[in-house]
């Protein structure tokens, strides 16, 4: 899991592929005013429509996973966002997470030995 924080700079239309997958790109711009990196991160299926809650110049904050995959010869690297939230929430307001995550926002996060199932038939 990374983090980076940034103003969004762009954001592009969700691209739709003929199996039905379909992803969202946007940019974000990271760093000082001296040296700002362009960063380009993906959002994919169902959470496409989260950045319809940020506006461009807007400060947030992005969750991700690195994504590796090798084509042809040719290697590629996603940044596969699964958290946005705009700067200053904490976890409320503007916030790009499954609802299911945004409604538990104020209840502690279960502990290892409250996962475990026993019950499981095989």
């Amino acid at each position: 899991m990374y983090e980076a924080t940034g103003k969004l700079k762009v954001k592009f239309d969700t691209q739709t592929f003929p199996s039905g997958f379909t992803k969202r790109e946007f940019v974000l711009t990271t760093g000082d005013e001296n040296y700002p990196q362009d960063i380009k991160f993906e959002l994919i299926k169902d959470k496409c429509s989260w950045l319809d809650n940020f506006e461009q110049d807007q400060d947030v904050t992005v969750n991700f996973d690195i994504r590796g995959n090798e084509y042809k010869g040719k290697y590629y690297v996603n940044l596969n966002c699964w958290k946005i939230v705009g700067a200053g929430s904490s976890g409320g307001g503007n916030s790009g997470q499954a609802p299911s995550q945004a409604s538990n926002a104020g209840q502690t996060e279960p502990s290892p030995d409250d996962l475990v199932n026993d019950d499981i038939p095989f």
